[in-house]
């Protein structure tokens, strides 16, 4: 969907923006972050638009399976897109503005009309489009009563599998936390930093404060001299899992973006951060440079590159397919499939044996991932353990996590999105820490 001219319309730019962000989002696959980049690197809106633009486009697709299932009860056979163009996105933000956003119906409803007849094929729609926003206006609130709001916030394929492996009440547990708004983690580089107290934020940790409410992060207190990072708090604890790591050298892999990098190098060790990709590990740099931070960078492929002489210490944030992270990434239930974890476990083996390989006698792995498929977690670290006998699992201790529900039957690093829900949550991770014999 092209981006026509201006409009007129309070409000109607930041929603013709936010189309084309979920048009790219459920048509072409792509992550939210790459379709709200590449939209307005063509436009350019006030910064109350593109907060407008993004607030619709992000709730919409965390509502995705609620709003889907509310628009099927007023049109039970969707329009096809290659005839009906965005109609689809123009009643899925239509229908999330009145119900979740709470715009004035009137506002909601004249928009998304305007939307349509701006369209050579949505412009055919525009009378079902009218009449079902108008209907939603109605009795919208009365027909989310009657689904279960919880079951279809996410696809079948993610729902069978997460209640497969934790059972249905915790299930809706995720599926429930990944409905809110996450907020904003960061991380100092001082415990001691007076920024921890004057900032508007709670302590969740010694060096952690969460936010609820940030605005722009680059125009907050303290960004520009480099004195904080931002990474989710479940995000932050697989590099404390290596210990003391004080002028020791330590190969960070999969660095990019670079928040455990960071985290590393100001826990004083000597890091070595590799990543296949040279843009990423561009912007890895940049934020070092803002921490005042130093690592060496590589760009390579993890499973090629060896350093010099094994290491003490590894960490491998290895890629995934990230369903723990569904609160900060919304799309991601709806732009994934489960056989894409396949694909991902065989990455992930290969990483693991090249990383295998980096490690001194004696030495520690930390493999790690966002998600919260057991082929990518326990049962990835239980195969490698039976084909690595020179390497054992080394259990967490409870004086080594802030929570001692962290720690798995296993032994390992194992959070939810639900956990402390009431201090705002965070991602779903896993880690294990891995020691070779010496």
């Amino acid at each position: 969907m092209s981006i026509p001219a201006k409009g007129k319309a309070s409000g109607l730019d930041a929603r013709r923006a936010s189309l084309n962000i979920l048009s790219s989002v459920l048509r072409k696959n792509r992550a939210f972050d790459v379709a709200f980049a590449e939209v307005f690197s063509k436009i350019s809106l006030d910064e109350r638009d593109v907060g407008f633009a993004r607030a619709i486009a992000s709730e919409t697709l965390r509502r995705f399976g609620t709003l889907d299932a509310l628009i099927r009860k007023f049109v039970p056979k969707a329009p096809l897109p290659n005839k009906a163009g965005p109609t689809l996105e123009i009643l899925l933000a239509g229908a999330c503005e009145l119900l979740f956003l709470k715009t004035a119906p009137h506002a909601a409803v004249d928009a998304a009309n305007r939307l349509a007849q701006e369209d050579n094929k949505a412009v055919h729609f525009k009378p079902l489009i009218n009449a079902v926003l108008r209907r939603i206006t109605r009795e919208g609130e009365a027909v989310l009563e009657s689904l279960d709001s919880t079951k279809i916030t996410m696809p079948d394929w993610m729902w069978k599998r997460l209640s497969a492996h934790y059972g249905e009440q915790m299930a809706r547990a995720i599926a429930e936390a990944h409905l809110n708004r996450p907020p904003l983690d960061l991380v100092f580089g001082s415990d001691d930093d007076p920024l921890l107290n004057s900032l508007n934020g709670n302590r969740i940790a010694p060096g952690r404060l969460r936010l609820s409410e940030a605005g722009k992060v680059d125009a907050l207190e303290g960004y520009q001299e480099g004195r904080w990072w931002v990474q989710d708090f479940a995000a932050s604890l697989p590099a404390q899992l290596l210990g003391n790591i004080k002028g020791s050298r330590v190969v960070d892999l999969c660095a990019a973006p670079g928040g455990k990098t960071a985290q590393l190098a100001s826990m004083g060790g000597k890091v070595i951060a590799v990543d296949i990709s040279k843009h990423r590990s561009h912007i890895v740099r940049g934020n070092l440079a803002r921490l005042n931070l130093s690592a060496e960078l590589i760009v390579a492929d993890a499973r090629d590159w060896r350093p010099d002489v094994p290491v003490p210490f590894v960490l491998l944030d290895a890629p995934c397919t990230a369903t723990g992270t569904v609160r900060r990434h919304p799309e991601l239930p709806w732009i994934k499939r489960a056989a894409d974890i396949t694909a991902q476990e065989s990455l992930q083996r290969e990483l693991l044996d090249a990383a295998a390989e980096m490690i001194s006698s004696g030495g520690t792995l930390v493999y790690a991932v966002c998600s919260l498929e057991p082929e990518e977690c326990v049962e990835q670290v239980e195969t490698f353990l039976a084909r690595r006998p020179d390497f054992a699992r080394d259990p967490l201790r409870s004086d080594e996590v802030p929570d001692a529900a962290f720690i798995s039957n296993q032994g390992d690093l194992r959070t939810f999105p639900h956990y402390w829900n009431k201090k705002g949550g965070m991602d779903g991770f896993y880690a294990a820490r891995l020691r070779r014999r010496e």
